[in-house]
Order: C-alpha cells, then sequence, then structure tokens
C-alpha cells in the first residue's frame, strides 16, 4: 500500500506539490509519458511515490495539471496577441501578425508559465508523437477552440484560400513549430554552424516568413494542374 504523507511531511516541504510537477513535465518530455513511472517522477522531485499520489491521485491527473498550467496562460496570451492582429488593416501586415501571434507564445522561456514554455512544447509535441489516448484528449479540449480562432482569422485574410487548405497549412506549422523547439540542433549541425538553432528569435522569424508564405500559395485545386503537367513532361 502507498503511504501518504503526513501533515508533517507537507509542512516540511511546502513546495514538493510544485517540485513533483516541474519534474514531471522534464521526463515526460524527455522520455515520454508511457515510459516514465510514479517512481521515476518521485525520484527526481526527491519525493515519495506517495507524495506523488497524495497531490494528483494518478499519473494521468498529474500530466492534466501539467496541461492546465500551461494552457491557459498560453491560450489566454495567444487570444490578446491575436486581438491585435485583427485590428491590423493592410491584409499582408494582419497575416504576418495573426501567425506571429501563434508562434510567439511557444517560444516563451520555459521558466514563464504566461507563455508555456519550449519545455512544454517539446513534452506536446512527445506525447503526440507517442499517440497517447490520454494526452490527445486534453490536447482537443484544451487548443481546439483557439485553433479555430487563428484558422478562421488567417481564412478572413486570405479569403481565396479554402479553409480546408488553411487547415492543412496550419497543421504544418504546428509541426513545424513543434521540431523547431525539439531538435534545434538540428538546424546547427546541417547549417554547419553558421546559423544558431536554439536562436528563439531567428527561429520566430524564420518561422513566420516561411508560414505566411505557405498560406499565401495558390489553392490546392489551382496549382494542382500546373503539377500534373509538370509531372508529364518529366516522365516524357
Amino acid at each position: 500500500m502507498v503511504r501518504k504523507p503526513t501533515s508533517k511531511e507537507t509542512a516540511r516541504k511546502p513546495n514538493m506539490r510544485e517540485a513533483i510537477l516541474a519534474a514531471a513535465e522534464e521526463l515526460f518530455a524527455t522520455n515520454g509519458f508511457n515510459a516514465v513511472s510514479v517512481r521515476d517522477i518521485a525520484q527526481a522531485a526527491g519525493a515519495n511515490p506517495g507524495s506523488v499520489t497524495y497531490h494528483f491521485k494518478t499519473k494521468d491527473g498529474l500530466l492534466l495539471e501539467i496541461y492546465r498550467r500551461h494552457c491557459g496562460p498560453m491560450n489566454l496570451r495567444r487570444s490578446e496577441l491575436l486581438a491585435a492582429a485583427k485590428r491590423v488593416r493592410d491584409l499582408q501586415d494582419r497575416l504576418e501578425a495573426i501567425v506571429r501571434a501563434y508562434v510567439v507564445p511557444a517560444f516563451t522561456s520555459g521558466s514563464d508559465l504566461a507563455g508555456g514554455g519550449a519545455r512544454f512544447t517539446r513534452l506536446r509535441a512527445v506525447m503526440s508523437a507517442e499517440g497517447n489516448e490520454v494526452a490527445r484528449k486534453i490536447i482537443a479540449q484544451t487548443f481546439d477552440d483557439t485553433s479555430h480562432a487563428f484558422i478562421d482569422a488567417i481564412h478572413e485574410s486570405l479569403p481565396h484560400i479554402p479553409r480546408t487548405d488553411i487547415v492543412w497549412r496550419s497543421h504544418f506549422l504546428l509541426g513545424a513549430l513543434y521540431y523547431s523547439l525539439v531538435t534545434p540542433e538540428r538546424v546547427s549541425r546541417l547549417s554547419r554552424g553558421e546559423a544558431d538553432g536554439g536562436d528563439a528569435a531567428s527561429a520566430i522569424e524564420q518561422l513566420v516568413q516561411a508560414t505566411v508564405a505557405a498560406f499565401q500559395a495558390p489553392p490546392l485545386d489551382q496549382a494542382a494542374p500546373t503539377r500534373r503537367r509538370t509531372v508529364a513532361t518529366t516522365k516524357t
């Protein structure tokens, strides 16, 4: 039977709950959800397994609390930036501001809950890759409303682009955002040191500009004939 911490133990360690959250977030972001045990989390936090179950009941409850801590503030910040972006009159500038409103909060320092943090974004990427059903439900419940708001705002700026195309391109944006935060060293390696993948400011600018260009690309139904002609020419 797992022992629960006593009131005296809780009093001696008032920051134990925070320590457990920080340890779990780091372990989940590094190793995934399935590979990490309650005992692993307790050991990393300098606690006993009973402290984890006392504060969060289950490992699922711990993951849910991590998402709650980050997602509320992140969604609020994105909504604030989106509201400001939608007031920009020039459509080109507005589109860039909308994309920036989505990207910037994810690159905020990992210690800043108002921005979500790079570590939490890495955790989300790992959870998505792992295909964990618990995380999938949490992500959908937490982010779908905000995602719809951004997709609608982009569609208003690019009304000639079908909404389905915008959904696909926003999906690619999320993947690029994840990858930029999870493996920044790849940029440094492939550029042979000429670019610093860990430079958040540069990463933001590169990602914003590339995404804006992607959103402005011709609709798929218009671009298809050109591609077919190109393929036919190549085969002959």
